[in-house]
């Protein structure tokens, strides 16, 4: 038998009977352990559910502006991205975007595939005896399904004859359609629109609610053209919009930049004059929640770490005083060979123990929360592999610090003095 394979049995006992030694403490004082697991469990829970949710946002977020659309800019008057400074008396003077300069625009580009016109208001919608109020009603012009990514679950979209037309045709919402058409099919039926009305030919798909950027569950949508015999779209109030859509394979700064030079064009603006529009991506929003998620992750480790840090104290006080209550038995144990390394490993992996003990107290909480928020809203929350492998290193880094001095005073106890220790 080599020396090597000989060294490796004995390290396999000793990490056996390391094991025993600390799970046998550990079962015999359970008043002791709970308490020690207190502070890392809180810790643990604080910092991992924070980073949970946030996940379950970003993905969220991310999964919303794929649906908008990553390619897609957005002609509008003011910036998406607020912050501080902002200069709204600067942006207030802007013009609208108009009809005519989408137009212009499909004339002149080479890299912009489709674009759409938009208007939108609050409106209150009514069949028979329901209602419905503050509905978000937006009105399109015929290109936007070139533009947008949505489904319709129910009948059909509008089509290119009713566009042009400005037909009275709407699709709506499915949370819409629940709350006007309760058990019966909407389809076919007309709904007033203020004290317009419209045939309801389709019905989105649901989307869910919870956080989610321009979710048509409670949407009405339109034809432009019908929008423009009730009121002005020039008028103030209606946030008009261009969407614009880059050909396949065109970066979209690319087109950003040609669209600069178009809209600066149109607008007939100097060379020192700024620019009076605002080309919006949705890589803007998605920009200003990771900022935002970063400073919810740090106030997660900040909040959670206070908790960890007093469960470490504690855990080094229960070792400290495990240590006191068993010098004569480590004194026995070094007495018939056992060397400093096993007196050493068995206490740190003890208090390793303990630590990853409360560690997983925290992310069973944190994993039944979200099964219970979940059930009460229909945004997501999912404990990831990524967090519960954060949480369990934690809490083992956690155990190793604070239980190392406990464990190395434990490995330097003279056997003689530790024996005759009472």
């Amino acid at each position: 038998m080599t020396n090597r394979f000989r060294s490796t049995i004995i390290w396999v006992r000793i990490f056996r009977d390391s094991i025993g030694f600390a799970i046998h403490s550990l079962i015999a004082n359970k008043l002791r352990t709970i308490l020690s697991l207190l502070g890392i469990t809180i810790g643990i829970f604080a910092i991992v559910s924070v980073f949970t949710v946030v996940d379950s946002l970003g993905r969220t977020i991310r999964k919303n502006i794929a649906e908008l659309g990553d390619n897609v800019v957005y002609i509008q008057k003011w910036p998406m991205a607020f912050g501080p400074g902002f200069q709204w008396w600067k942006y207030i003077q802007r013009p609208e975007p108009e009809l005519r300069e989408m137009n212009d625009i499909i004339s002149r580009s080479r890299t912009v595939e489709a674009a759409a016109f938009s208007i939108q208001g609050q409106r209150n919608l009514s069949y028979k005896t329901n209602s419905v109020n503050d509905i978000m009603v937006l009105s399109v012009s015929e290109d936007y399904e070139k533009v947008r990514t949505f489904e319709v679950e129910e009948g059909r979209f509008l089509s290119q004859a009713e566009f042009r037309s400005g037909t009275n045709v709407a699709v709506i919402g499915r949370k819409i359609a629940d709350d006007l058409f309760p058990g019966e099919t909407p389809l076919g039926k007309t709904i007033e629109i203020s004290s317009a009305k419209a045939e309801v030919v389709g019905i989105f798909k649901k989307e869910g609610e919870g956080i989610n950027m321009g979710s048509n569950d409670q949407l009405v949508l339109i034809p432009l053209n019908y929008a423009r015999t009730l009121i002005n779209i020039r008028g103030s109030g209606v946030q008009p919009t261009l969407m614009v859509k880059s050909k396949t394979g065109i970066p979209i700064d690319e087109m950003v930049d040609e669209l600069t030079g178009i809209m600066r064009s149109i607008r007939k603006l100097k060379p020192i004059q700024e620019d009076n529009f605002s080309l919006n991506t949705l890589s803007m929003i998605s920009n200003a929640f990771d900022q935002l998620f970063v400073t919810l992750n740090i106030a997660g480790f900040i909040i959670g770490g206070f908790a960890i840090l007093v469960g470490g104290f504690g855990i080094a006080n229960i070792m400290f005083v495990s240590v006191r209550e068993r010098t004569r038995i480590i004194g026995i144990q070094k007495a018939i060979g056992a060397r400093s390394s096993f007196v050493l490993f068995e206490f740190l992996f003890e208090a390793v123990a303990l630590a990853v003990m409360g560690g997983i107290v925290g992310l069973l909480l944190i994993f039944v929360g979200s099964l219970i928020a979940n059930t009460m809203m229909e945004f997501k929350i999912v404990l990831g592999l990524n967090n519960i492998i954060l949480g369990l290193s934690i809490s083992a880094v956690i155990g190793i610090i604070a239980g190392f001095a406990p464990a190395y005073r434990a490995s330097k106890l003279n056997p003689v003095v530790a024996i005759q220790t009472v």
